[in-house]
């Protein structure tokens, strides 16, 4: 913004606020531990038991491909971690590497929450970067879980889709096989499937 616009936007806020504007305090920070690590941090909220095998930093690799896409080769690190409330946090990046593993280019990242939904049913809220925002929901079957769209918004001019996910998690690996379904009446199919490691 050029400094006469700034000035200017600086003198009106300070209008509207009835003086002159000061700096607010020097922050320390969140104050609140959170961890992807159950051996330290604050303590596993008992809602969360049928979730606990996600819980950490996992890494690895799989194969993609759909309609009108080359199929490829990528890498993903995913981390699950929780604060002591109702909710894991979770983060995804995925890119792009040759079949040697040597990265290409970034691929996708997401962002959200999962939160139980009494003991075998479970809810996820994503977004991602390319500007979809989707509510799955699912159920825990021992260390499976199986989730679908319950909604799914988008920004333009992305088109409508719909996706069902199958994941089996143990102390050491994530499987996971999601699958898509355009819009109409086209039939799901994977179009990743992976398997991380925990680090």
């Amino acid at each position: 913004m050029p400094r006469g616009r700034l000035v200017r936007a600086v003198r009106g806020a300070e209008a509207l606020s009835g003086g002159t504007l000061t700096t607010a305090e020097p922050n320390p920070g969140y104050p609140y531990e959170e961890t992807h690590d159950l051996r330290s941090g604050p303590d596993l909220h008992g809602d969360l038991l049928g979730l606990l095998p996600l819980i950490g930093h996992w890494r690895g690799t799989g194969k993609g491909g759909y309609a009108g896409v080359d199929d490829f080769d990528f890498a993903q690190e995913v981390r699950f971690s929780h604060d002591g409330r109702a909710v894991l946090a979770y983060e995804s990046r995925t890119w792009i590497i040759d079949p040697d593993g040597v990265p290409l280019r970034p691929y996708s990242r997401e962002s959200g929450w999962w939160r139980p939904l009494g003991k075998d049913d479970f809810e996820v809220v994503l977004t991602d970067q390319d500007g979809f925002s989707e509510l799955l929901v699912g159920t825990v079957e021992g260390t499976r879980y199986e989730m679908s769209s319950d909604a799914v918004l988008r920004t333009p001019p992305r088109g409508m889709w719909s996706a069902n996910t199958a994941s089996t998690a143990s102390s050491s690996a994530i499987s996971s096989t999601p699958s898509t379904r355009p819009p109409a009446t086209s039939p799901f199919a994977p179009y990743m499937s992976g398997r991380l490691v925990r680090l």
